[in-house]
């Protein structure tokens, strides 16, 4: 795991809170300004980057219709790196996003570095796994899924002084297909142009205090997954 957290992971062994913002009515700068101007004092602990992420589930679906539905235990599947879409690979990592209520935590996984070309199918995705130090459990779980959806977008990242709060704020979000069957993933292309996503994330001991930060944010939350965007805007 030392590879994971030496490359700007967040591994999460204890559950916390997201609280998400879906928003429209507002430009990057005017959100950029609330944030900064926040009580909380707000400030950037390292760069804005490129997040990119393949979206693994089973052959019906099981995840995507879990969190459609709401079910009261749902989960995401992911492989999760930074920088550029496609090409060289490098300190990706396979991530198992389980919620349970409001609350969330993650199980994450380093995977061996690979290439990304324009299409990124199953047989890829085993080739991955059978090169990386996974555990037998896991293996065993990748078997049965496949690799349905591309996502991408721009992060900006926020700290509170204290430390007991996080914002994390997305732009440029775009989502591929990531189905053979399709062809060419990387041409199925929907960018949500003009759409921003604040999450604000903090533990579960936070909870009282985090009513008064979101608070002082003009925003709605919101139930906004971006893979159930993304297949919805690609598939459906």
């Amino acid at each position: 795991m030392e590879r994971a957290a030496s490359a700007g992971y967040t591994p999460l062994r204890d559950y916390r809170y997201e609280r998400k913002f879906l928003v429209e009515d507002l430009t990057f700068h005017q959100i950029l300004g609330l944030v900064r101007l926040h009580p909380r004092m707000f400030y950037a602990p390292y760069p804005p980057r490129y997040v990119n992420n393949a979206y693994l589930d089973t052959a019906d679906l099981e995840n995507y219709y879990d969190n459609v539905c709401g079910a009261a235990r749902r989960r995401k599947v992911r492989l999760r790196w930074y920088g550029a879409l496609a090409g060289p690979v490098d300190h990706a990592v396979l991530e198992f996003k389980v919620k349970e209520g409001h609350v969330g935590r993650k199980h994450s996984y380093p995977l061996r570095d690979f290439s990304l070309d324009d299409v990124f199918g199953d047989r890829r995705l085993q080739q991955v796994a059978a090169g990386s130090e996974l555990p037998a459990m896991v293996r065993e779980e990748l078997r049965a899924m496949q690799v349905v959806l591309l996502n991408r977008y721009y992060r900006h990242y926020f700290a509170s002084r204290d430390g007991r709060f996080r914002v994390t704020l997305d732009r440029e979000i775009a989502f591929y297909r990531a189905n053979g069957a399709f062809g060419s993933s990387l041409v199925h292309r929907q960018v949500r142009w003009g759409v921003l996503v604040v999450e604000l994330k903090y533990d579960v001991a936070q909870e009282t205090a985090a009513a008064r930060v979101s608070s002082a944010f003009p925003f709605r939350v919101t139930r906004s997954s971006k893979y159930v965007q993304g297949m919805e805007r690609v598939y459906f």
